[in-house]
């Protein structure tokens, strides 16, 4: 039987996807205990433990008598991924990789794991990338929301939280990530993510595991092949303009 996380591994979860998508920032006092409390419909209990996980992470940190506060340079284990990576495509390569490692079984499991609701997620995400695409709008943080929906259909925080500590830089089909390129963000390159993206979708939805993971593998190696020959424009390149110096 699939163990379910617990309810403390539920909340330090939603707290953790907020700091790491900006929406409680760096040295901001985390809501009290009380409001937690309401807001989660949870204990006391499972609040401190949330916080105390939290906290081991090095992502918070309590002051007495002031509250509990998003540390201004946190040292959660996976939180920093890419912070600093710069815009080399050799970094986007280095990202596809740990996503390979993480996506192919997240899909797998998704298809045999996944609920309905957490099936209508992804869907809603597929289906948003083609609205956003029709309006001719950065379709990043639909295509984030299909691949996060998929690790949140795992059943697995760790897949999600490992997936949101990457965060954009995982995805290049968008202005926000640094190695978005006019050539990147073509609709004809877009378009080609979404038959990817469909090929996912209708592995999951036929609880097929075999069929998600290759489904994934395809989609995830398409976008190493189209960055590697990116870089190797970029290296040619480089070549010629020394050459004429």
């Amino acid at each position: 039987m699939e163990r379910k996380p617990k309810l403390s591994e539920r909340v330090a979860s939603a707290i953790r996807q907020q700091v790491l998508k900006g929406e409680i920032p760096p040295g901001e006092k985390l809501p009290t205990e009380s409001r937690m409390r309401e807001v989660f419909g949870v204990s006391r209990t499972v609040i401190r433990e949330a916080i105390a996980t939290l906290a081991a992470d090095g992502l918070v940190e309590a002051r007495q008598g002031a509250g509990v506060f998003v540390k201004e340079h946190p040292t959660l284990a996976f939180g920093s991924i890419g912070l600093d990576a710069g815009n080399k495509i050799s970094h986007a390569l280095n990202v596809l990789e740990v996503r390979m490692g993480l996506e192919i079984e997240s899909a797998g499991l998704a298809a045999l794991r996944r609920n309905a609701a957490q099936e209508a997620q992804i869907q809603e995400a597929f289906f948003d990338f083609d609205r956003m695409l029709e309006r001719g709008e950065p379709t990043g943080k639909s295509d984030f929301a299909f691949h996060r929906a998929i690790a949140v259909a795992t059943n697995n925080p760790y897949y999600v939280e490992v997936l949101d500590a990457l965060g954009m830089r995982a995805i290049p089909c968008d202005v926000a990530s640094p190695w978005g390129t006019d050539r990147v963000l073509t609709r004809e390159y877009q378009e080609s993510l979404q038959r990817e993206h469909l090929a996912i979708l209708k592995a999951i939805s036929a609880s097929d595991p075999e069929a998600a993971r290759a489904a994934m593998r395809a989609h995830l190696t398409a976008s190493q092949q189209r960055y590697r020959a990116r870089l190797s424009g970029q290296q040619a390149e480089w070549g010629t303009t020394k050459r004429k110096v």
